[in-house]
């Protein structure tokens, strides 16, 4: 068992909501400064010879005491965030630069999240899955093993209501690029979804579904297995 999945706990809705809602919302910046700070630190601000790293609104009082130059970059990212981005360094899994995964996500080994893929607070994502290019997991989306998730792909959260179901996509799934699967749909595992399809209603096991709204257009077959294989050489780690 990983690190990451220990740490990392089936949230139901309610609790994502409750851990956003009641969380220390903060605008972390990185400032790089010259001249000398007047006084004591808090404790919430870290320093590196002229770097400052911490919440704003600490970081800010403390400029207007800088002696000599009183020059200053700030850099940052967000504002008022409640959900910090997750630590990665205990997963077992290749992550690309780019990818943006926030906390309370769950990641299994030797999964694959490549450039520009945004991962939502609650989403899980299977051993051997990849989540190409682009593609967006909304809160709670779940994705089985050895499945892909391809470019631009959009598996839609679900966090409010609370009472609504989220995305489900079962093991060894091919989704294509562009494809959206919307609130609360299941996709049966072994099943393709042709690329720009919009999956409205719950796909079974083993068929290709395509169009808009998607609709099944034959079972899987030796074709199409071929075609939709995974590359094992891309997993390793």
């Amino acid at each position: 068992m990983t690190a990451q999945k220990m740490t990392a706990q089936k949230m139901t809705a309610q609790e994502i909501i409750a851990f956003i809602g009641n969380a220390e919302k903060k605008t972390n910046v990185k400032v790089t400064f010259e001249g000398e700070l007047a006084g004591a630190l808090p404790a919430s601000v870290v320093k590196l010879s002229n770097v400052l790293f911490g919440d704003w609104k600490d970081i800010q009082p403390l400029l207007a005491n800088l002696t000599e130059n009183k020059d200053y970059v700030v850099e940052q990212d967000g504002r008022n965030s409640a959900v910090p981005l997750l630590d990665k360094r205990a997963i077992n899994a290749r992550i690309e630069p780019g990818a943006i995964i926030r906390d309370q996500v769950t990641i299994e080994d030797n999964a694959v999240i490549m450039m520009g893929a945004v991962i939502n607070i609650g989403a899980e994502i299977g051993a051997g899955t990849m989540i190409d290019m682009g593609a967006i997991l909304g809160g709670r989306a779940t994705v089985g093993k050895n499945s892909h998730i391809g470019a631009g792909a959009v598996l839609a959260g679900v966090i409010e209501p609370a009472s609504a179901d989220p995305v489900r996509v079962g093991d060894n799934v091919l989704v294509g690029a562009n494809a959206v699967v919307i609130e609360g749909v299941q996709i049966g595992s072994g099943s393709v979804v042709a690329a720009g399809a919009i999956v409205t209603q719950n796909v079974p096991e083993n068929v290709v579904v395509a169009g808009v709204p998607a609709r099944i257009i034959k079972e899987i077959d030796e074709k199409t297995q071929q075609k939709t294989a995974l590359e094992d050489a891309l997993r390793n780690l």
